[in-house]
């Protein structure tokens, strides 16, 4: 399965229900009341009424889904997802969204003894201890392999790291 349709799998369903609810609400309100009422509307050729009641609300529905994908993927990645969709709804011209995208966490990892969810920098699970990733044998912090000391205590590692 491609990419893009896995990590539209993170939207959840009630945005999906809301964009497809607000697109065909607003494009009924715009062939309803909007097009017959206003003059500098009902004007003009049908072609231009057809892209003005069909194309401006997949904007409106667009930027549903794109809160709904903060949502869901905030919560995959363990970060706070009520105030991320929070900020994506209420922060103006979609600024929200994109902190979000700036700030976001990298995914969670399972760990491979238990299957519990673990940050990355985690050098330890945090439910049964397997170790994840090499280790200062002074601090127990997270160290890559090939350094030569560790960033955090300034312990010499091993060759092994």
């Amino acid at each position: 399965m491609s990419q893009f349709r896995e990590e539209m799998k993170v939207i959840p369903g009630v945005a999906w229900i809301t964009a497809i609810l607000l697109y065909v609400c607003f494009v009924a309100f715009s062939w309803t009341f909007m097009i017959p009422h206003d003059p500098n509307l009902s004007g003009g050729p049908r072609w231009a009424l057809a892209i003005f009641a069909l194309v401006i609300p997949l904007f409106l529905a667009v930027f549903v889904l794109l809160i709904g994908y903060v949502n869901g993927d905030a919560r995959r990645r363990g970060m706070r997802y009520v105030m991320w969709t929070l900020l994506s709804i209420f922060i103006p011209n979609a600024i929200g969204v994109i902190l979000y995208f700036i700030l976001r966490d990298p995914l969670q990892r399972g760990c491979p003894s238990c299957g519990t969810m673990v940050s990355q920098g985690f050098a330890f699970c945090s439910k049964c201890g397997t170790a994840l990733a090499h280790a200062c044998p002074e601090c127990r912090s997270a160290v890559q392999p090939g350094w030569s000391h560790c960033t955090k205590c300034g312990a010499r590692l091993g060759a092994g790291n």
